[in-house]
């Protein structure tokens, strides 16, 4: 967008450029902003229309000269009246690369020396106009603005100014401004809004280049496409920002990691030795013994910090986070008031902004001079390497301390489920090897005992016999045994094991991370709540103009117009309110009340249609069982539990699988309506509700199987009947248990393998596949002829890096697979564990090859999700109480055992559970109608009620109230004795090792000695020069006593000074003192006994 000066401006000078165009007035306030949108909006309604409020004289054509786009890239805005010099306002443009070692690597710019350590892309788009391009070359939109200052006059009216420059800013001028809405680069016809995201590129690289960073982009013109904007840091501005973010670099001291003698010594000697296969190739392994003291970064204390090399000293991670920081705090406030490259993102000024990998990740070099990309992916980022550890250290220092506190975290979840799919694995064998030993499935298989049981639906179905379920019944005992209960409370336990634990790795990696005692960075608002923020203070200003309207209104004369004074009285008071500043600092509950209003009844709406889901799972089972009953074939009528249990598992699987995607978009959408201010508000209120709703999107199905399949069923001649007739469906014969079972193995392993192959490797891939086929036309009629991509192209073409809440959401769920229901499917931690060893490959490789580098953010922890997961191991034990005491069978069985049993064995269970019905109370047409097991009267069904010939006839029996009595106690004991045992365990393991306390206290005390002997240098340097200094002055020198000096006494800690005519009467001239460098380390300056001059004046830094 180009401006222009109107003649009659109250400066001198215009600008000039366009032919011909149409003209449009309009006044702006110096706080306002141009919005592309409004303008765009503006130019094509008036345009045709004729409309021209101004005077002609005003508005006169001026001749059009086209200029290359490099020229108006080369200008750029300067801040308040802030002059730079020419050098200092040309941003670097590079043609070719010319040096060996930035075309081999695409890292460096043109000189081949300087980082490459941010990239910022934006994109020349197609014209979008329906204009002509004959047309447009000569007509174009031009906005009039009564400018009050805020645009300043170009430098002189130079005819060769190119198009789209902006003047240099100087003092502000009263006058006409005009902005030029089209305009032409080389034969393309470019946007109105393009124009304005120029501009704004214009000003917020201009102020990057105030704040010390250092620009250069490619020469040539595009037409379209991406273009690339390469930023470095010299060493001043990482060293300014090093010591403003406190960043903790080694210093020149050293010491040895203390290693255990003795006994321990040779099993530390032996486990390394055993674990040597396991560990990753990493270059400097050697060096892990030894450790250097980390201080945080001063410029005064450059001399204490092991710096071999400028270049080197900060890593490319703590580079980009350094330049990071300052497109953070960057600020455009003449074309729009926004600050930070994250806001001009989200306004499409820039496409996307990121630090460079290391080069490529394919070179095959050897292990010293690969890079830490490289080594990452040879020995992390592949499959062959599953069975090592992972390069956690190397990890954190490629992609920051987040994202390797999660693959820690990660590492450590994995590596405690080794012992507990063990465990696991041990009580399913114990279920195998005692199945043809449990008396209650031997008498559930003998068909000597002719246990007639109840018809399964009304009608249709026909007795039958309990000894066809047999194989149910034995399934059941592989999860259903005395070793489940065990093996309940060793994961409830393992739970509390696991986080401590994690907690004890997390500080280790706090001490050797340098992340003890990092503060908060400072986080600027979000670009939604500052678009919010500055829509209400727009309608503030609107409502206190419109209440101040008739107070402010001048005279008018009979005809309406305003009268001389009182209209400079008018211009001035809306200049005032112009610039008087808002008070309004941030938004209320009553902005956000709409948004909560939404929130709540939406994630009740979601809620509604999981339950809404689940009960269409239970109709679909209660309609295919009455369906398959009435199949003539015995076959189909024998499998129909297996049969409808499988198909309503995957329905319910499918069903899951897509309402997590739909349940972590309405999340995101959720969030955005509460419009939280910080991004660490934002990734907190997201986590909270797409966890809400996706842990009930995956343990509904679960819970119902669990907790109330069954229990509403009723009794024969009683049942509980929905949709017309159907009843509710009961659980087999073996108990519920075992349908959990296959409920939760069949979603867990679904969801993990579906997740993991199609939605994390084949979708990533095909949008891949689709992006290249898309772009093939037209990369190869560009390509011709131009140098090989750099890697900033190649990095471009990577997927963003979205952030860990999908990575972290994925392993929360599975740990409630794992600690939730474990009591019903022991070998959960096992298929876990299988899980994990591909998923750390699987996320190792995502992150190195396929997302551009995220930015490297420090983190102490993993933040809420250690509230999660503190949470599901709580409920974990209530969740697996339940399921012991009220789905399995081990309390009924513990209580006829010990209560209702004659013989004290398990002999007569099966008979004791089952109670009678006579078949002639059958409701009308609910009876069998083709008796197919002959004259029946009786028949069995599992309850514990009153025969028909007691005086209580189908009430609950005693024995209900005994079992029911057993399993609320159990419970009871079961809660206390896992919090007990789970209070002990995390009592005996310290949250910190001691060997880490130890290394503190260590380090502590030997940063403390280095500083100490480092004041002690600094003040015997100063003595030797006080001494030398008095040493050379002839002993028979004396002070006039009208210089008024004060003379040196015995305590004085200053040597006598000479005076000033001494040196002048030929006496020995002064040794300059040194002690300005004690102010450079104590910041203060030190009190001098006399007037300041030259030669005596401290600096302190």
């Amino acid at each position: 967008m180009a401006l222009r000066r109107s003649p009659s401006s109250t400066c001198a000078g215009s600008w000039t450029s366009g032919a011909s165009f149409m003209r449009v007035a309009t006044a702006i306030s110096e706080s306002s902003s141009i919005h592309s949108d409004g303008l765009y909006r503006l130019t094509k309604d008036m345009s045709g229309m004729g409309l021209d409020p101004m005077s002609h004289s005003i508005l006169e054509p001026a001749p059009y000269k086209e200029q290359p786009w490099a020229e108006e890239s080369e200008t750029l805005l300067q801040r308040n009246s802030m002059q730079i010099t020419p050098s200092e306002d040309k941003v670097p443009v590079v043609e070719s690369l010319s040096s060996p070692q930035g075309s081999a690597e695409g890292l460096y710019f043109s000189d081949g020396r300087r980082k490459v350590d941010y990239v910022l892309v934006f994109h020349h788009r197609r014209p979008s106009s329906i204009r002509s391009r004959a047309s447009a070359t000569v007509s174009h939109d031009r906005l009039s603005i009564v400018s009050n200052g805020n645009f300043a006059p170009s430098v002189g009216s130079d005819p060769t100014a190119g198009r789209g420059s902006i003047p240099r800013v100087g003092a502000g001028c009263v006058g006409e401004v005009f902005m030029e809405l089209g305009g032409a680069v080389g034969n393309e016809l470019t946007e109105p809004a393009d124009h304005e995201m120029h501009l704004i590129r214009q000003e917020f690289e201009a102020n990057l280049l105030e704040a010390g960073l250092e620009i250069e982009r490619d020469r040539e013109v595009k037409a379209h496409g991406p273009s690339f904007t390469r930023l470095h840091a010299p060493w001043p501005v990482l060293c300014r920002e090093a010591e403003f973010l406190k960043i903790k670099v080694p210093t020149k001291t050293s010491y040895e990691l203390k290693e255990e003698s003795g006994f321990g010594s040779s099993l530390n000697t032996v486990w390394r030795k055993m674990n040597q296969p396991f560990q990753p190739k990493v270059p400097h392994q050697d060096q892990e013994r030894t450790k250097f003291l980390t201080h945080c970064f001063s410029r005064d204390k450059l001399h204490l910090y092991n710096i071999t090399s400028k270049d080197t000293f900060f890593d490319n991670a703590t580079r980009g986070r350094i330049v990071y920081e300052i497109l953070r705090r960057t600020v455009c406030v003449r074309t729009c008031q926004t600050i930070g490259i994250s806001t001009l993102i989200a306004k499409g000024v820039y496409d996307a902004s990121f630090p460079l990998h290391d080069g490529d990740y394919k070179v095959i070099r050897h292990l010293e001079e690969k890079s830490d990309r490289q080594v990452l992916h040879d020995e992390w980022a592949k499959y062959s390497a599953f069975y090592k550890y992972q390069p956690i250290d190397l990890v954190r220092k490629y992609f920051g301390e987040k994202i390797g506190l999660y693959f820690a975290w990660l590492g450590v979840y994995t590596q405690l489920l080794i012992p507990a799919s063990i465990v696991g694995i041990i009580v399913f064998g114990y279920g195998v090897a005692t199945v043809d030993t449990n008396i209650p499935s031997l008498e559930m298989c003998d068909e000597r005992l002719n246990f007639t049981m109840c018809p399964l639906c009304d009608g249709a179905c026909d007795f039958w016999k309990l000894s066809t379920a047999c194989g149910t019944a034995r399934a059941s005992h592989l999860f259903d045994n005395p070793a489940t209960v065990f093996f309940a409370i060793f994961m409830s336990l393992w739970a509390v094991l696991f986080l401590e634990q994690w907690k004890r790795r997390q500080n280790s990696l706090s001490l050797s991370w340098d992340l003890t005692g990092i503060e908060d960075d400072e986080e600027h608002p979000r670009p939604k709540y500052e678009t919010i923020l500055l829509q209400k203070r727009q309608r503030n200003q609107k409502n206190k103009k419109k209440k101040k309207k008739k107070k402010n209104e001048p005279e008018k004369q009979e005809d309406g117009t305003v009268t001389g004074k009182d209209r400079w009285r008018q211009k001035l008071l809306s200049a005032m309110a112009a610039g008087t500043p808002s008070t309004i600092e941030k938004l209320t509950w009553k902005d956000r009340l709409p948004g909560y209003f939404i929130n709540v009844s939406s994630i009740l709406f979601m809620f509604g249609l999981t339950f809404s889901a689940v009960f269409g799972v239970i109709v679909y089972r209660i309609t295919v069982s009455a369906l398959i009953a009435m199949s003539p074939d015995p076959e189909t009528k024998s499998n129909v539990r297996v049969t409808v249990t499988a198909t309503a598992v995957l329905i319910n699987l499918v069903v899951i699988l897509i309402l997590d995607e739909i349940y972590g978009t309405v999340a995101l959408w959720l969030t955005e309506l509460e419009i939280p201010k910080t991004e660490s508000n934002f990734e907190e209120r997201l986590i909270l509700k797409a966890f809400l709703l996706k842990f009930m999107n995956a343990y509904a199905p679960i819970f119902y199987v669990a907790f109330f399949k069954g229990r509403f069923a009723g009794r024969p001649g009683d049942y509980v009947y929905v949709f017309q007739g159907h009843r509710m469906e009961e659980c087999a014969p073996g108990g519920c248990l075992i349908e959990l079972c296959i409920q939760l193995s069949i979603i867990m392993l679904g969801k993990q393998l579906i997740q993991n192959n199609i939605f994390e490797i084949g979708i990533p891939k095909l949008k891949k596949l689709v992006r290249a086929l898309k772009d093939k036309g037209s990369a190869e009629k560009e390509m011709e002829g131009e140098r090989p991509p750099q890697q900033w192209n190649l990095d471009y073409a990577l997927a963003p890096f979205e952030g860990l809440t999908p990575e972290y959401m994925e392993m929360i769920i599975q740990f409630g697979f794992v600690s939730l229901f474990v009591a019903s499917f022991p070998l959960a931690p096992l298929f876990a564990l299988l899980n994990n060893v591909i998923e750390i490959r699987l996320d190792a490789k995502k992150f190195v090859t396929e997302l551009r580098r995220p930015v490297a953010v420090r983190a102490k922890d993993i933040g809420v999700w250690y509230n999660i997961l503190s949470g599901m191991g709580k409920f974990s034990v209530i969740i697996n109480a339940f399921v012991i005491s009220f789905t399995s069978d081990f309390i009924p069985r513990l209580v006829y055992q010990y209560t209702f049993s004659q013989t004290g064995t398990m002999h007569g269970f099966i008979d004791h559970t089952l109670s009678y019905f006579n078949v002639s109370n059958f409701k009308p047409g609910s009876a069998p109608w083709n008796l197919q097991q002959g004259n029946i009267t009786i028949c069995r069904y599992k309850d514990y009620r009153e025969p028909p010939w007691s005086p209580d006839a189908y009430m609950v029996s005693k024995q209900y109230w005994c079992v029911l009595a057993a399993r609320l106690a159990f419970v009871i004991l079961f809660q206390n004795l896992v919090m007990f045992l789970s209070l002990v365990v995390a009592w005996g393991i310290p949250d910190v090792p001691k060997t880490v306390v130890e290394q503190f206290k260590r380090e502590k005390k030997l940063l403390v000695e280095v500083f100490l002997r480092e004041e002690k240098e600094k003040l015997q340097l100063i003595q030797s020069l006080f001494s030398k200094d008095a040493n050379l002055r002839p002993a028979s020198h004396t002070l006039h006593p009208g210089q008024g000096l004060p003379i040196p006494g015995r305590y004085s800690t200053l040597p006598p000074l000479p005076t000033q005519g001494s040196a002048r009467d030929g006496g020995v001239p002064r040794v300059r003192c040194r002690a300005a460098s004690f102010s450079q380390f104590t910041g203060q300056i030190p009190p001098s006994p006399r007037n300041e001059n030259e030669n005596s004046r401290h600096t302190a830094v």
